[in-house]
């Protein structure tokens, strides 16, 4: 088995005037986990962010995943995106790890990680 490492889906969404930011993570969290409130650890520790003072706002997910699991667990993220209510999303794209979140990804790499098999 592959070793887990930190990665990087950035976006770039349309906010309504009603939504609240949060309600983007909320909805990746709800892809990656089944639900945005849940018990125990994630199969794929992550962390979303988002800025709404641009226009459009920008939205960032850092996981941790095995490179094997990566390019489908990018997949879940945008599909959570686009399934969201109260926002348009514009783009989505991968990135590297910025040295700013070396630290974040760290923690989340070491951290608890529920198995694939639960």
């Amino acid at each position: 088995m592959s070793r887990a490492r930190a990665f990087v889906v950035e976006a770039e969404i349309a906010l309504s005037d009603l939504c609240d930011p949060a309600a983007a993570g909320a909805a990746v969290t709800a892809e990656l986990c089944g639900h945005w409130k849940h018990d125990g650890a994630c199969r794929w520790p992550h962390n979303n962010s988002i800025d709404p003072r641009h226009q459009p706002a920008r939205f960032r997910t850092l996981f941790v995943a095995n490179e094997s699991e990566e390019p489908g667990v990018r997949e879940r993220i945008e599909t959570g995106l686009r399934r969201g209510k109260g926002w348009r999303v514009l783009s989505v794209r991968s990135r590297p790890l910025a040295e700013r979140e070396r630290a974040l990804a760290d923690t989340l790499i070491a951290g608890p990680r529920r198995s694939s098999k639960t």
